[in-house]
């Protein structure tokens, strides 16, 4: 599994953010990891559709999840860009998460850890960050 491999995947996002910098949107930034992981050889899905539970009726809403939970090229990180890494958490039951924004200079200042706690629906913000599992078999 992809958070099972931080390393990895934390040292794909500082490639791409090193080799293209800031200010480029995220599909941008999406498409380059995509590569990078696959020529490390991480396994992984893009754009992973997930389904929501409505009551007693499962839904195809049609959203899909980054590869590395949430990807972001903004000013600032915001909490409504938290909640939204945390429903998706809730959404796969996938404990753990990263939430990246590639509008920084420094791209350890734009990464965050989050983790749903069973107990606690608050992410610990601690680093480095675990991804989502993913899976891909090359090209």
């Amino acid at each position: 599994m992809l958070w099972e491999e931080p390393e990895g995947v934390i040292g794909a996002l500082i490639e791409v953010h090193r080799a293209l910098g800031p200010e480029l949107l995220e599909s941008v930034y999406e498409a380059c990891l995509c590569e990078e992981l696959t020529n490390r050889g991480v396994s992984f899905d893009r754009q992973r559709p997930v389904g929501v539970r409505y009551k007693s009726v499962s839904i195809d809403c049609g959203f899909r999840l980054d590869v590395v939970v949430e990807i972001k090229s903004v000013e600032q990180l915001l909490p409504i860009h938290q909640a939204q890494a945390l429903t998706y958490l809730k959404l796969t039951g996938i404990p753990v998460a990263l939430l990246v924004n590639f509008n920084v200079a420094v791209l350890r200042n734009g990464l965050r850890r989050l983790r749903l706690e069973s107990s606690d629906p608050s992410p610990t913000p601690d680093l480095p960050v675990p991804s989502l599992p993913m899976r891909h078999r090359g090209r």
